[in-house]
């Protein structure tokens, strides 16, 4: 067997076409006999010449459309067409020779007939034979078996291309369409979604490809929910409108990603929002290698500004954006200058110069360190670029006179547990304070939650886990966290800096909440696998690690109750508390000298100061210290309320 095998493509293309060249020929007698029913010399006498043109006719014909060409373990259902379109040539050539010859005289129609169809049958078994031999005697895998979740037209597309791969064998249809039980398209049974889970044990089916592109997020999620309880690995096609062929293929299948199980339906964005502060604009963009940056970056170039300005202290990161977003611009021959800077956010002298150059017409700020434990880990880093980083470039962007700036915010400013939630509560309160200095520049900040797909996500460490067998590491049970996609949360952060009107806190509606511990076993579940529990001693085990440090286990978008509606559905606007530049400015040059000179623990007192909101997670021995902070830090306000010196309390 490893011999043939080991023989060149030459070599088996002439063994092929040996075989044909005997078995054609005896085709055509046994059609003889078949016809007449009878064995009889004479009879056969008289076909014998047709008997010895068949090769000769029959073998020059496939060379000519390439049967022989064909990569015998690669074939598919379309070498049918070519056989069929063989036979009939060679069989048309036969009959028109033997009616030019002896005009059929004594001949039967019936023996062309008959060998017709035995030719076909014989060519198109022998080279299945042939593929599931040589796929046998490679030691190829199995095919997978799968069931495909909708029979209509993406149902069917998806079959067809299967069939023509050897990794998936398609079993089943299923759908819950009353007309459709029981039918069978394309060669498939279809059957209601109720018998699935019979259907999967009687039938070994592996995976279940849903293909219904047509549907809402929160109409494929209710269809999740059904397939979850299965413990079946499930996959899903592309929304309709990303099919720009119009046909489905096996690369167009995906496996569940966390939007799919989140259901939330994204919301058209308002078209003339996005173009206000961009299209035909100067803009802006720090942290523009960043996750949230560089989709800032590719949503505003869609929207045709006269320029884009990329600010970022990464060169891996800063160069990936700017050759990515080269590439768009030359594809679809945008009019868009691009020019990217490596620097930092805290050089305030640089950042005016760009801005003053370029005529900056907005800016979105997204630099900033966003990891939760790094930051509480390197707390001067933290405030240094979070805080000063947006006071510098805050300056920045008042001194070159830029009309719109937009701070990409975060839900852990929210009560903050965390540094790197108060150095973001502090920016905002920068931005606040500023905005009742001065009318040209209008400040404005978005708040949302998690982003899926960002540098640290959790999705993309749960997938990873689970595909090494896990243990998926949780850090408590009861953890919550809000989702959004990077698309969306970047698309409703353009659409925001259009409505600020000065000092504005804007809160994103992330839908519902989710339990990350849910979340977990749902990813594993359709993954076609099971969580570890008595009863399945082998599934993937959950551990809980515990909180990181300065890690909620509830995330809170807004401080107060006061919220209103804007334009958008889903953007809202908050009313935030403030604090007056005259009394934030001394706290932040205070905050500034003991990052300076890297007295932790003064940093940490002036952050509970300042942000009065800020609770840092702390042992029992902490809290008087606490206590004392938070009266300290009330007295410290009311005397620079009263005209008091700064530091006459402290005194």
């Amino acid at each position: 067997m490893k011999s043939f095998l080991d023989l060149s493509r030459f070599h088996k293309q002439i063994i092929a076409a040996t075989t044909d060249l005997f078995m054609l020929p005896l085709l055509f007698a046994v059609a003889i006999l078949l016809r007449y029913d009878v064995v009889d010399i004479v009879i056969l006498k008289q076909y014998s010449w047709l008997i010895l043109l068949v090769p000769v006719i029959s073998l020059p014909v496939f060379v000519r459309l390439g049967l022989y060409r064909a990569v015998i373990r690669f074939i598919d259902q379309k070498i049918v067409y070519v056989v069929i379109l063989g036979v009939t040539i060679s069989v048309a050539i036969l009959v028109a020779i033997a009616a030019f010859a002896i005009h059929m005289s004594g001949m039967s129609r019936g023996v062309f007939g008959i060998y017709w169809v035995s030719a076909i049958m014989y060519m198109v078994a022998s080279r299945f034979v042939a593929r599931g031999f040589l796929l046998h005697a490679n030691g190829e895998r199995a095919p997978v078996r799968v069931a495909i979740y909708g029979a209509g037209k993406a149902g069917t597309q998806l079959a067809s291309a299967l069939r023509a791969g050897h990794d998936y064998l398609p079993v089943a249809f299923i759908d819950d369409k009353k007309e459709l039980k029981g039918a069978t398209i394309a060669g498939i049974k279809v059957y209601p979604s109720t018998e699935l889970g019979e259907l999967i044990a009687k039938s070994s089916i592996m995976e279940v490809l849903l293909a219904m592109p047509s549907l809402s997020k929160s109409q494929q999620k209710h269809i999740l929910d059904k397939l979850e309880v299965h413990k079946v690995k499930i996959k899903v096609t592309p929304p309709v409108g990303s099919l720009v062929t119009g046909e489905l293929r096996v690369q167009d299948v995906r496996d569940i990603e966390i939007e799919d199980l989140l259901g939330r339906d994204q919301v058209a964005p308002n078209r003339e929002l996005l173009a206000k502060c961009i299209t035909g604009k100067a803009v802006m963009v720090t942290g523009a290698g960043g996750s949230i940056g560089s989709e800032l970056c590719r949503q505003i170039i869609g929207q045709r500004p006269s320029r884009l300005i990329l600010l970022d202290m990464s060169e891996f990161a800063l160069y990936t954006i700017k050759q990515e977003l080269k590439s768009t611009i030359s594809s679809q021959n945008l009019q868009i200058e691009l020019l990217p800077f490596l620097g930092s956010v805290l050089d305030t002298e640089k950042c005016t110069r760009i801005m003053r150059t370029f005529a900056i017409d907005t800016l979105y700020h997204a630099a900033a360190y966003k990891h939760v434990p790094l930051v509480e880990h390197n707390p001067v880093e933290g405030v240094s670029n979070n805080v000063f980083g947006t006071l510098s470039i805050a300056k920045a962007a008042m001194a070159a006179g830029v009309g719109c700036f937009v701070l990409i915010s975060t839900d852990k400013a929210v009560r903050p547990t965390n540094v790197m939630g108060a150095t973001k509560r502090l920016a905002e309160l920068i931005l606040q304070g500023f905005a009742r200095e001065q009318d040209h520049t209008r400040f404005c900040m978005v708040r949302f939650g998690n982003v899926l797909g960002s540098s640290g996500s959790v999705v993309p460490l749960f997938r990873k886990q689970i595909m090494l067998g896990g243990p998926i590491t949780l850090t408590h049970p009861e953890i919550t966290r809000y989702f959004m996609t990077i698309p969306e949360a970047a698309q409703l952060v353009l659409q925001t800096g259009a409505m600020g009107e000065g000092g504005d806190v804007f809160v994103l509606d992330m839908g519902e909440p989710v339990k990350i511990l849910d979340l977990a076993k749902r990813m594993v579940h359709l993954s076609g696998l099971a969580v570890r529990s008595p009863t399945s001693p082998e599934g993937i085990e959950i551990e809980h690690v515990g909180l990181r440090p300065g890690e909620k286990l509830y995330e809170e978008l807004l401080i107060g109750e006061k919220v209103e509606g804007t334009e958008h559905p889903l953007i809202m606007r908050a009313q935030e508390s403030l604090i007056p530049w005259p009394e934030l400015e001394p706290l932040l040059s205070e905050l500034q000298k003991a990052c300076v000179e890297f007295k932790y623990d003064e940093v940490r007192s002036l952050l509970l100061r300042t942000v009065n909101e800020y609770t840092p997670q702390c042992g029992i021995e902490d809290l008087i210290w606490l206590e004392h902070e938070k009266h300290a830090s009330q007295a410290h306000n009311k005397a620079i309320r009263a005209g008091s010196p700064a530091g006459e309390y402290l005194q």
